[in-house]
């Protein structure tokens, strides 16, 4: 698996709006070809923190998911939402197979 941890720090303002978004980003991801997990995480002691945890079959799967239209549109909306730029680092994903 080739899987994505991605940190999140959105302004205080924007956290409903940011879940709401990341609902219909994850609500399509999961649908896609390759796609094995796609979390969304609120931090329970700071709701402004959040974990993106995407896992597909293949480097080439996960590749393909930043350019779906979801993904674009997510991208756009969530933009100004951010407190800082998100943090992305890339795992080989060992278990489960």
């Amino acid at each position: 698996m080739y899987v994505t941890w991605v940190e999140v720090v959105v302004k205080e303002a924007y956290i409903d709006a940011f879940i709401k978004a990341c609902e219909l980003n994850h609500l399509a991801s999961v649908q896609e070809n390759g796609n094995r997990r796609f979390d969304v995480l609120q931090d329970a002691q700071n709701p402004s923190e959040f974990r993106l945890y995407e896992a597909y079959q293949t480097k080439e799967d996960a590749m393909a998911h930043k350019n779906t239209p979801h993904y674009l549109q997510w991208r756009e909306t969530v933009a100004d939402m951010m407190a800082v730029p998100r943090q992305g680092r890339n795992y080989k994903g060992l278990f489960p197979r």
